[in-house]
């Protein structure tokens, strides 16, 4: 006899209260003077707030260089791991105190890299935030070509007064556009 699998379930949700760290989504210090902030909202397919998602980021530093230092879950007030993790509040928000990350050395559009957790997904989902402000880079960037121009729209952040805002729309319309990679992640 031959069992069909199951398929995957969430066992949440929990993100608010087992996987947020302490000082989690400041990357750098709130005073820093390259601080800047990155909000945004997690909704629905109908545009209600999810709230109880967590998102995680990763980016490069100012520099376009990919951190590798360890300390991402112990702050030491200095030191720029590149990753860090936020639960969003009751309406969906989250907030993160980070640095702009600049072009790689390879020429690529600056961005941050997103991870989302919610009730209903089995696997976390992988996104993008691109920079405002660098069209140039789009136009070569591997991933933002591959996209028609709307659904590349979904993936570009916005400018605010104190950063940069960069909401995720988990499905319906302007869905964000998610990502998967060769090792099967996502």
């Amino acid at each position: 006899m031959t069992l069909t699998p199951t398929p995957a379930q969430t066992i949440g949700p929990f993100f608010g209260y087992a996987l947020p760290v302490a000082g989690g989504s400041d990357l750098v210090p709130v005073g820093h003077p390259d601080a800047m902030r990155l909000t945004g909202q997690v909704l629905d397919g109908v545009g209600e707030p999810v709230p109880d998602a967590l998102i995680e980021i990763w980016q490069a530093d100012a520099e376009g260089v990919i951190v590798q230092k360890p300390g991402s879950l112990r702050r030491d007030g200095w030191t720029f791991t590149g990753f860090g993790r936020c639960a969003v509040d009751n309406t969906g928000r989250y907030s993160f105190t980070t640095l702009l990350p600049g072009a790689t050395r390879q020429g690529r559009a600056p961005f941050i890299a997103l991870a989302v957790f919610a009730r209903g997904l089995s696997n976390r989902l992988f996104t993008r935030a691109y920079l405002p402000g660098h069209e140039a880079l789009w136009r070569r960037d591997p991933v933002l070509t591959t996209l028609s121009e709307d659904r590349r729209a979904t993936l570009i952040a916005k400018s605010t007064r104190d950063g940069m805002t960069f909401d995720i729309r988990l499905q319906g319309r302007d869905e964000t556009v998610f990502l998967s990679y060769p090792d099967g992640t996502a």
